[in-house]
């Protein structure tokens, strides 16, 4: 099987994850894709986080209409900081031989991933799959790979989808009482209602 890995915090999931998972899915022919939601993410370890309860049901009401999305609670379950590479090493270890796991990443992203936690590591277990990202330019991969050796055999640009949607927008939106219709499926938006998570009073 190929796989996509689709990692975030989903604070909250919102439609354009689902864009990104639906068009790499078709373009890359994967059979699934799992989404994967942070426990701790290192690269924000300052920041706060909404309790992971909600950030899964969240995710699980997104999802549940596609039998070819899953969710995995690997990195909500592992204590300590959230590493790419381990997590990916950890799904490897229970899938066959013959599988192939796509790791999904925004074009900012990938730009960054020489300052991720054993990069060369990760792309000999794994290939890239970076995505558009609305304002940043197409990454260089000979630049990448001079500080990544194997990273551009290992990496698939994609041209499309570019989404134009971020977590914090809707966040803000929430907080100003603003409609987030058509940036969450309407699970996920009854859900955030319903909890009242993201209003001022409420860092959840």
């Amino acid at each position: 099987m190929n796989i996509g890995v689709l990692g975030g915090t989903f604070d909250p999931v919102h439609t354009g994850h689902l864009v990104i998972a639906v068009a790499t899915k078709i373009q890359l022919d994967l059979d699934e894709i799992l989404f994967v939601p942070t426990g701790q993410p290192w690269l924000k370890a300052n920041n706060y986080i909404s309790p992971a309860e909600h950030r899964l049901h969240m995710v699980r009401l997104a999802i549940a209409a596609k039998p070819y999305f899953k969710l995995s609670t690997t990195e909500i379950e592992r204590p300590g900081p959230s590493y790419t590479v381990d997590t990916i090493t950890e799904l490897k270890g229970k899938l066959g031989a013959q599988d192939e796991l796509f790791f999904i990443l925004g074009w900012d992203n990938l730009v960054q991933l020489p300052q991720w936690h054993q990069p060369s590591q990760l792309v000999k277990i794994c290939r890239l799959v970076a995505i558009p990202r609305v304002g940043y330019p197409v990454p260089d991969l000979d630049f990448l790979e001079a500080a990544i050796p194997g990273l551009s055999e290992n990496t698939i640009l994609l041209n499309t989808p570019q989404i134009d949607i971020s977590a914090s927008q809707i966040r803000d939106r929430v907080r100003q009482g603003l409609s987030i219709k058509d940036l969450v499926p309407e699970a996920v938006e009854d859900y955030i209602k319903r909890h009242k998570l993201y209003l001022a009073h409420n860092r959840g």
